[in-house]
């Protein structure tokens, strides 16, 4: 009697007894428009990644780094990747405080880059940061006035360009530390990045983190997972994160002063206290080197306050004389060990829990009139944290650097660390 109606209810009922194979079929059929379309326009599919530029400001120098990854996180973590790095040329940005309108000149080329770089449909929503480490610490303990000019011109500067810039600030010592115990797991594949289907618990067994050591111009952080039943006992030194879906309690400290550059400043502040004539027999370097340093730079780095005192020149000139076991002898005096006020402690009255596992250490390139020097500090740094010392093994290095093969070797004072090789621990 009512055809039409009897019909649609019919059809209803189809629907809804094949709803899912209706919509399975519809998005297989839009995937397939979108491909077509794709392909007779000779034009690739559109990918949905992000781009981000973080620019690493350190005490010696300053790296732009660019990086891209896809817009969907895994375990709620973003899956990166470096697309290029680029090396400011010139000193660290603690050095322009003299010369703050120069900064604008001095990121320009890298900035530039960048812009050549990040597609240009991707600019505005490109976000910008950047990170000064312990140079500017030292110059913001020095004169806070002076720390803010120099970050509220670089702000300036990158605020000026087409992307979508976050900020410029000095970080904590805690913050570079936790960045490099990240970036050399995140490297070596320790953390899981494979999301579980719906969303339920992964069973991939658990990797053994790597600890960072870094070694950097002026302070050196050291960032590990203490064993399982050793408590962090300065709260201090203690960060928690969560990465892919997975805990991870952590133990970091920055040892301010004691990177290459100012842990130098302090040998030299140290030594000169016993020289009258103002030369300064150095058996930190190689024989026939010599250098003039004026008492006023010496004494300009908060690190070398606890040496300050009134001398009867203004320069003194270093001699080098090359003994090793003298050197060794000196850099050895900069380490505090003779007081401790927890259970176990690094140097200068720092706690350290027991260090276990495997470490990376990511070193600065050291200049070659210098390079004895910074041999042993390396190693006299190490012998401070209790570990013996190792070159990275094959797999290691390509992982981080991407360079050669190299034989895993102990460190020697013979050992040459002109080149920026990582380096892992090996502790007994």
């Amino acid at each position: 009697m009512y055809p039409h109606a009897f019909n649609s209810s019919e059809f209803k009922k189809f629907c809804h007894k094949n709803i899912l194979a209706i919509l399975g079929f519809s998005s297989i059929m839009a995937v397939v428009a979108l491909i077509a379309v794709g392909m007779s326009q000779h034009r690739p599919l559109p990918e949905n990644v992000k781009y981000g530029i973080v620019l690493d400001a350190g005490s010696s120098h300053t790296s732009l780094y660019i990086y891209k990854w896809p817009a969907e996180k895994e375990n709620d973590t973003g899956v990166v990747h470096q697309l290029e790095e680029c090396k400011v040329k010139g000193l660290g940005i603690s050095k322009y405080a003299q010369k703050v309108d120069e900064i604008k000149t001095y990121l320009a080329a890298c900035m530039e880059r960048s812009r050549e770089v990040v597609p240009i449909s991707q600019h505005q929503e490109t976000p910008v940061y950047l990170g000064a480490t312990a140079g500017m610490r030292l110059l913001r303990d020095e004169s806070e006035t002076v720390a803010d000019k120099i970050l509220d011109m670089v702000s300036k500067t990158l605020d000026e360009y087409p992307f979508d810039f976050q900020g410029a600030r000095i970080i904590t010592g805690q913050e570079e530390g936790a960045y490099g115990w990240i970036t050399i797991n995140y490297l070596m594949g320790n953390f899981p990045q494979k999301s579980s289907w719906y969303g339920l618990v992964s069973h991939e067994e658990e990797k053994q983190t790597y600890g960072a050591l870094d070694l950097g111009g002026a302070s050196t952080q050291i960032t590990f997972v203490p064993p399982s039943n050793e408590t962090i006992e300065s709260p201090d030194n203690s960060l928690q994160f969560r990465l892919y879906g997975r805990d991870y309690n952590v133990y970091t400290h920055s040892f301010l002063c004691y990177g290459k550059d100012q842990a130098l400043l302090q040998k030299l502040a140290k030594d000169i206290e016993d020289t009258s004539n103002g030369i300064l027999k150095d058996p930190c370097f190689h024989p026939g080197y010599e250098r003039v340093v004026n008492i006023s730079d010496l004494y300009r780095t908060p690190c070398t306050k606890r040496f300050e005192k009134t001398l009867p020149f203004h320069q003194f000139q270093i001699q080098g004389v090359g003994d090793y076991q003298r050197c060794h002898e000196s850099i050895q005096e900069l380490f505090n060990t003779s007081n401790c006020p927890y259970s176990q402690c690094a140097f200068n009255g720092v706690f350290l829990p027991s260090l276990q596992g495997h470490f990376g250490l990511s070193a600065m390139a050291w200049e070659r009139r210098q390079k004895k020097t910074a041999q042993v500090l390396v190693r006299d740094l190490e012998e401070a944290l209790g570990s013996w010392l190792w070159i990275c093994p094959a797999p290691v290095i390509a992982a981080i650097w991407g360079s050669e093969p190299a034989y895993r070797r102990p460190l020697s004072p013979s050992l040459s660390l002109s080149l920026p090789l990582p380096l892992c621990n090996s502790f007994k």
